[in-house]
């Protein structure tokens, strides 16, 4: 590896540290930011601290938000009958691009992986059972990933839900195995959707 001055060394070091960043890439960012205006760097290091410091959990469905509840758990527009639990924030957005879905979202951030160590208790299932404890909801749609982890997931949800007297249905697999919801493109979304089926 070529010697950089340290600053840019030291830049291009945390830039790798991001996923999917190799040395060439984290490189030519770096030189990109070396070459911007000062008033673009500073917007960059302001967005990043912004994140940081202003988002939250939603205190509802632990989605990533700006405030105590987030706004989908805030528009009163939505089927508050229907909840559609997720492994993580971000898997939110290809459900909502098909704009079909009108009901609330649960985040678990995470799935049962043993080889981890991440068991059920380490999930947000307890305040998930809470939300259902308050009789609204009639369907829980389980759309977590269709992975070994997320199978175990959302067999492990299907086995503590059903007893409660609830609709209990998975996206169908539509989405190929081993890939993440954030991947999936809109209409693949929209079809899994369609065609879950009860567990």
């Amino acid at each position: 590896m070529p010697d950089f001055a340290e600053p840019l060394a030291r830049l291009i070091l945390e830039i790798k540290r991001l996923p999917g960043i190799g040395q060439k890439s984290a490189q030519r960012i770096a030189f990109h930011v070396l070459r911007s205006k000062r008033e673009d760097v500073d917007r960059f290091v302001q967005a990043l601290i912004d994140v940081k410091e202003k988002l939250g959990i939603c205190s509802v469905c632990n989605n990533i938000s700006d405030a105590e509840v987030c706004s989908y758990c805030r528009d009163a527009s939505r089927d508050q009958s229907l909840i559609c639990v997720l492994e993580e924030p971000h898997n939110i957005l290809p459900i909502e691009t098909t704009r079909q879905f009108h009901g609330l979202y649960h985040v678990l951030h995470g799935a049962i992986s043993p080889l981890r160590g991440i068991g059920p208790e380490q999930l947000r299932i307890k305040s998930l059972l809470h939300r259902i404890e308050n009789g609204a909801i009639q369907e829980v749609i389980l759309a977590t990933n269709p992975t070994v982890e997320g199978e175990a997931t959302a067999s492990y949800l299907s086995r503590l839900l059903k007893p409660l007297g609830l609709k209990v249905t998975r996206i169908a697999m539509g989405i190929p195995v081993g890939s993440d919801l954030e991947y999936a493109d809109e209409v693949t979304m929209l079809k899994s959707l369609e065609n879950r089926r009860e567990m």
